[in-house]
């Protein structure tokens, strides 16, 4: 390795000097002190030479020219050693692309800028126009795109640069500098880059050239920030984006970030290679949401730790400076969505901002981002995921605290249930799939019973009966959620939309109530299979508590009693908690259809005569059973408990009427042994 000017020598040993010889020997040191920046000073003063030499030398000189071969090794000796400043960078790169030298001695400028610290993006600025002047050839315009892609995690300040965003994306028509001018693009892209006339282009190109990484990357990256306009199916596996333009600079770019963030190893790599990350699992991934970073900042380590020139520059608000909620406040109007929709996710400001201000495009981008993680990563889609699988929950949950913060289901989250419920084995991520059942936005039951009821309901019958609970479970904050649902939507409604909620009053009803008898129906096959378990009938009792209190807590025009298959266990049942719960349960019951019936003679609500029958059916054989001791006489319900005096007769049991009343109900029997005891 060629040592520098001002380079360390490396240290010997000295002998062991005597007293005698101190005085000397500090003086000799006080001269060595002086040295290196006698060094310094030299080398600069050279560099300055060799820099007035290169400006004022005139065009098409001789490459072998013994003077500019003197000046470029001296340029790259002092930038080898301690770079280059900013000044310095922005005239030799007027030098290399002004066309003055061969193309040789261009290269040799270029892969000698090696800045000290930053990199000016008026020199980028003054550069491009160069370029578009065509006076320098394809090789050293492709070098100068190399440089660029290696060393824009140094460029201050990027806003100048995107404005130049036309002029890279015309590069892309050039065969030589397409792949890099693809690379800068890449870097560039922000929301407002994504035009419809690009991805048209773009997928031109894409037809004349085939499937090329950079091409595919970059469209992919427009696909994240605009879903609606890039329509094609894209490859989430590449497994080489972009080529590796470090390497000319990779020992350079080391020093560099040790001497700007004072640290030995580098700094995580952001430049593009690696921005959108191969989903090819390999040993030790790790399924983690993205750094929260504005699409202009997505090197943002490479800014200086005051960031306050940026916000001066620039009319967004950096969302990576985004810390409580009062910014959140002050800067709503302003704030720059960061360039990895995922990271939304774990950050609850952001989770408001996207909760306030109603932007199609971030949910079009969480939909596309969300959708495309759920195919890769999903254990029971792909055998070589299943050892992924407790990365794949924490994202579950990470997702669900998600949609508890938003209180609202992803659709993205509801069309991987309907696509992978058919494969699920009831086991993997329990839990997680089951939340998610939990959030599915509201919408025509009936379309969603061939994908949620069908491989719902095989799962439910042939699982255990801790499964079996954890469905109703489920179900039942699916109802809690759309009835919570209606409820907002109708305080939002004015007398303007009075028409449109009275039809879309029409839908919620219609699908709650096929949702309800879904449920009903469950539980009348899982009390059966189970034997009428107590521990299942405290869930679907749960359910109706819910059920039965639809129109006056949660204002929805609908009354819907518990089958008999439900109602009938329950009264029979030998856990009293249950009986008491059904005693509440038909209370409640009783408040709603009182208050329906009065807004029915106002003209406010309509409901069938059959849930009253039914209910009184109901109530009648409950308060035979419990309170008249009239058990078995006047239940007429079809599947209620009515028998002929022969039959009873014939059972020998004495005073069998009053067997089930609040004295000798199997249930009770122990209550009532308490109560004598007290009284004793």
């Amino acid at each position: 390795m060629k040592k520098g000017i001002n380079a360390k020598q490396p240290e010997e040993t000295l002998p062991a000097i005597s007293s005698k010889d101190t005085k000397n020997t500090v003086s000799n040191d006080a001269q060595c002190d002086k040295a290196p920046q006698m060094c310094i000073s030299d080398s600069q003063s050279l560099l300055e030479e060799a820099l007035d030499y290169l400006k004022k030398v005139k065009d098409r000189t001789s490459s072998k020219n013994e003077i500019l071969q003197k000046h470029l090794a001296t340029v790259e000796n002092i930038a080898q050693e301690r770079g280059l400043k900013a000044k310095e960078i922005h005239v030799l790169l007027k030098v290399a692309l002004s066309g003055k030298f061969a193309e040789t001695v261009n290269s040799r400028l270029l892969k000698n800028l090696i800045p000290t610290s930053t990199i000016s993006d008026d020199s980028i600025v003054s550069a491009v126009s160069w370029l578009c002047v065509g006076k320098c050839s394809k090789n050293t315009q492709a070098t100068f795109l190399k440089w660029m892609i290696a060393m824009f995690e140094f460029i201050d300040q990027k806003e100048k640069i995107n404005a130049l965003y036309g002029f890279f994306f015309n590069f892309l028509q050039d065969v030589k500098l397409f792949p890099f001018a693809c690379h800068v693009l890449y870097l560039l892209t922000k929301r407002e880059n994504v035009k419809p006339f690009r991805v048209r282009r773009l997928l031109d190109l894409q037809n004349r050239l085939g499937p090329e990484p950079p091409l595919q990357a970059l469209l992919l990256l427009y696909k994240s920030f605009a879903p609606e306009m890039v329509s094609v199916t894209l490859p989430s596996k590449i497994k080489t984006r972009f080529k590796n333009s470090e390497n000319l600079w990779k020992s350079a770019i080391g020093a560099i970030k040790r001497r700007v963030y004072g640290e030995p190893t580098s700094k995580p790599d952001n430049i593009g290679v690696g921005c959108l990350q191969s989903r090819k699992r390999k040993l030790n991934s790790m399924l983690v949401l993205p750094a929260c970073t504005s699409s202009s900042g997505r090197s943002n380590e490479s800014q200086k730790p005051n960031n306050t020139d940026i916000l001066h520059h620039t009319k967004f608000f950096p969302v990576e400076q985004l810390q409580t909620f009062s910014q959140l406040l002050e800067n709503i109007h302003c704030l720059e969505f960061p360039s990895r929709i995922g990271s939304v996710l774990g950050n609850p400001l952001l989770l408001h901002y996207i909760n306030c201000v109603k932007d199609d495009s971030v949910y079009q981008r969480m939909y596309y981002w969300m959708g495309q993680t759920f195919r890769e990563e999903c254990p029971w889609y792909k055998i070589e995921n299943q050892q992924n699988e407790l990365e794949f929950s924490n994202f579950l949950d990470t997702v669900l605290e998600a949609e508890c913060f938003l209180q609202e289901g992803f659709s993205s989250c509801e069309e991987f249930l309907y696509r992978s419920l058919p494969f699920w084995d009831g086991c993997c991520c329990r839990a997680q799939v089951l939340q998610l059942v939990s959030w599915i936005p509201l919408s025509t039951f009936s379309e969603m019973k061939p994908y949620l009821c069908r491989p719902l309901t095989q799962l439910f019958i042939t699982s255990s009966l801790y499964f079996k609970c954890s469905v109703l479970e489920s179900l039942r904050d699916l109802l809690i959620n759309w009835l919570n649902w209606h409820m907002v939507q109708a305080d939002m409604a004015t007398e303007l939309y009075t028409d449109v909620l009275n039809t879309t009053l029409s839908g919620v009803v219609n699908s709650v109530e096929e949702a309800i008898h879904f449920v009903g129906w469950l539980s009348t096959i899982a009390l059966r299979l189970e034997n009428n378990s107590a521990f299942l009938m405290h869930f679907i009792l749960d359910f109706y508590e819910i059920v039965c209190d639809v129109y006056q807590k949660y204002n929805l025009p609908l009354v819907i009693m518990p089958p008999a298959g439900v109602f009938y266990p329950a009264l029979l049942s030998m856990d009293p908690v249950s009986i008491d719960r059904l005693c509440r349960i038909m209370y409640r019951y009783r408040a709603n259809l009182l208050s329906a019936k009065q807004n029915q003679q106002a003209k406010q609500f309509m409901f069938s005569n059959q849930t009253c029958q039914e209910y009184n059916q109901y109530i009648t054989a409950m308060v035979g059973c419990l309170w008249t001791s009239n058990a078995f006489q006047k239940d007429l319900h079809p599947l209620g408990l009515f028998m002929d005096s022969e039959v009873l007769e014939k059972t020998k049991v004495q005073e069998c009427r009053k067997g089930l009343n609040l004295v000798y109900h199997p249930a009770l029997t122990g209550y009532a042994m308490m109560f004598l005891e007290q009284q004793v």
